[in-house]
């Protein structure tokens, strides 16, 4: 069981599961939609170990007066919902048709894009997951990149580059002081891989390192612009991945937090990717309560469920810019390219 699986079987009693959940777990035959008998057997797994396979928004069970007591909620309501943070994170911004992108950039970054064809990458450098509102006759799969080194380097950088005797640059200065640097930081790239090996990379770890560092030119002001900028890098590097293997980029989500709550960051995301960039106060946890709605019949249809939700902010690509970006990113990818030869 994956860990909603058990906790679902500890709120209602009932061992269930879903085609998303065994897919983040690849037991899920994504050709003959159906549980991957072959790895089962490979396994020595017996198929009669899986739980009953439910549809992903329905009643899977109701909490029992056991678990009510211990967790505080009412007895007998329904559990209606469960997904892995991706897809949930996705549900959250309504990503739910094929051309459309959920972002984050926390800790660690990660861009998830919905598509309608079970495609792969030969290099196994990203995830694909059964999306939650997959069906055989509408096909929704998530093919999910991940940058273990996002927000961390942001940080990283603030408290050791930064901050003095706990007294330092706050996020804000921080993301005002790199807007005097220009576009591309004057030749100053960064490669954020220093929080472990990268699956976009083939899982090396070749770890974080600056490259072009001129002590004549270079100032607080480049470094800073050239951290936000080398996340974006590699979370467009990771897109090209995406885009090789048949996914289009129609409109891309993302919570209006974390690295998004910088201007330069999103616009930079904005125009090198040519895309335009929606921002939503929402979460996952209200996407949770959304498709719990869903599943339990509280709305009639996602979309209805996705009514009140509002854009609060839109980037669009700075076609000023949008050379000196596409000049720059070839650089990074230059310094990147040695590491991967």
């Amino acid at each position: 069981m994956l860990p909603g699986d058990y906790i679902a079987y500890k709120l209602t009693g009932e061992l269930k599961t879903t085609s998303t959940g065994l897919s983040e777990g690849i037991l899920w035959d994504y050709q003959s939609q159906d549980l991957a008998h072959l790895v089962l057997d490979y396994y020595a797994i017996p198929s009669e170990f899986i739980p009953e396979i439910v549809p992903l928004f329905s009643a899977q069970g109701l909490v029992t007066k056991q678990a009510a007591q211990a967790t505080g909620l009412p007895a007998g309501i329904p559990v209606a919902y469960r997904a892995g943070d991706q897809p949930n994170n996705a549900l959250s911004l309504n990503v739910l048709n094929p051309g459309e992108i959920a972002a984050t950039a926390g800790t660690s970054g990660v861009v998830y894009g919905i598509g309608d064809k079970a495609n792969y990458d030969n290099k196994s450098r990203v995830n694909i997951f059964v999306h939650v509102n997959h069906n055989r006759k509408a096909p929704r799969y998530g093919t999910l990149l991940c940058l273990n080194g996002a927000g961390i380097l942001n940080s990283w950088s603030r408290n050791n580059l930064f901050t003095v005797k706990s007294a330092g640059l706050s996020y804000q200065e921080m993301n005002d002081l790199a807007e005097h640097a220009p576009v591309g930081s004057a030749g100053l790239s960064i490669l954020p891989y220093g929080n472990g090996a990268e699956r976009t990379l083939e899982n090396k770890n070749i770890a974080a390192s600056i490259h072009g560092l001129n002590f004549n030119i270079h100032n607080k002001a480049h470094i800073l612009r050239a951290v936000q900028e080398g996340v974006v890098f590699a979370l467009h590097y990771g897109l090209c991945i995406m885009k090789e293997m048949g996914l289009s980029i129609k409109a891309i989500r993302a919570g209006f937090a974390n690295m998004f709550l910088s201007p330069l960051f999103a616009s930079a995301f904005s125009t090198l990717t040519g895309s335009v960039v929606e921002l939503y106060n929402t979460d996952g946890a209200q996407g949770a309560a959304r498709g719990a709605g869903i599943g339990a019949g509280i709305y009639a249809t996602a979309a209805q469920a996705f009514e009140n939700l509002k854009v609060i902010k839109t980037i669009e690509p700075n076609g000023g810019q949008q050379q000196a970006y596409h000049e720059a990113y070839a650089l990074w990818q230059e310094f990147l390219n040695k590491y991967l030869q």
